[in-house]
């Protein structure tokens, strides 16, 4: 990608979540942008989004199909921050990169602390 395209993405990502913060509530959710893919043609974004707090309860697909239902509310102010001669169409994905990354760090601290076998000294210096 140009640097022009990455530019735009950062743009949007950093637009997407003042937006977000800003007009929408996700009672006991963290809602976070994580990454924008603009398609070659830039008719489409790609909005990858983290959900916190919402494990097991189908509360991530909420807050994905809530965003995809407000798409157009939300495009609006974007495109008029975000200046661009096509608007691509907002499609949210979910992205539970960082809900595995939580589950796995969760798991390693779980871990009994490694037993190092012990040695008697005067065996551990014969060669």
């Amino acid at each position: 990608m140009s640097r022009r395209t990455d530019r735009v993405r950062e743009l949007m990502k950093r637009e997407l979540g003042v937006i977000l913060e800003r007009d929408y509530e996700f009672p006991g959710r963290i809602v976070t942008i994580l990454e924008v893919d603009l398609t070659p043609d830039l008719k489409q974004a790609f909005v990858y989004v983290s959900v916190l707090g919402a494990k097991g309860s189908g509360g991530e697909q909420d807050v994905i199909e809530k965003l995809n239902l407000n798409r157009g509310r939300i495009q609006r102010p974007l495109y008029k921050r975000v200046i661009m001669r096509s608007s691509p169409q907002l499609i949210f994905r979910l992205d539970d990169s960082t809900e595995r990354a939580v589950h796995l760090l969760n798991l390693i601290e779980a871990l009994p602390e490694p037993v190092e076998d012990e040695v008697p000294e005067n065996e551990a210096d014969t060669d």
